[in-house]
């Protein structure tokens, strides 16, 4: 199921196109999201020695999403992770991550995200523009989303997920660390792919 509108492919029979029908499983999903960090993972990867791939994820993070199921250029996301909560597996590297060669967690504790456009581009494929905040430095990224769909939890929850990843360039957010190798080529690519899997539960309107 899609989460946005599907355009209809009957003829008006006026010059004036009617209006795509709005699917009311689409438009119940409009409202707003928060993000589970239980079931949610934000994660990277980076080429390490020119030979193998490294990853981590970042385990303490928060966000929101609103949805609209009949106009989705109005949806959004807002997420802010937790620089200091990344996690690769070698508590040495982690370390060395964390301090001023990288992201000098202590001076900018905080990676953010926030959206300014969301379109979609087939099926159940999304495009999320926003503004990625790294060391206080601030520059445009696209991220793209698959809609994994909606589901009732046994608690009781309205839940939405979605997948999806993209890549950067770090040294576009200073992130320019690095070591040459013997044999050529460098200690950590440039190229960082991004990773995202997320499941947000419907917040509960006031009564």
């Amino acid at each position: 199921m899609a989460l946005f509108n599907r355009k209809s492919t009957a003829t008006a029979p006026t010059a004036v196109a009617e209006a795509p029908a709005v699917d009311p499983a689409l438009a119940a999903l409009t409202g707003t999201y928060t993000l589970d960090p239980a079931h949610s993972s934000i994660g990277f990867t980076v080429r390490h020695a020119m030979v193998t791939n490294v990853r981590g994820s970042f385990g303490e993070h928060e966000g929101t999403l609103v949805l609209d199921g009949t106009d989705p250029a109005n949806s959004s996301a807002s997420i802010d992770v937790k620089i200091a909560s990344i996690d690769t597996g070698i508590a040495d590297r982690d370390g060395h991550l964390v301090s001023g060669d990288f992201f000098d967690a202590e001076k900018f504790p905080l990676m953010t995200f926030r959206s300014t456009k969301a379109e979609q581009r087939g099926g159940d494929t999304y495009r999320v523009t926003g503004d990625l905040t790294i060391k206080d430095v601030t520059r445009p990224l696209s991220i793209d989303l698959e809609f994994n769909g909606s589901a009732t939890d046994v608690y009781g929850n309205e839940r939405v997920g979605f997948e999806g990843s993209t890549d950067i360039l770090r040294s576009d957010w200073g992130l320019t660390w690095n070591a040459a190798l013997e044999t050529g080529g460098v200690m950590v690519s440039d190229k960082v792919k991004l990773t995202f899997d997320i499941s947000a539960i419907k917040a509960t309107p006031a009564a």
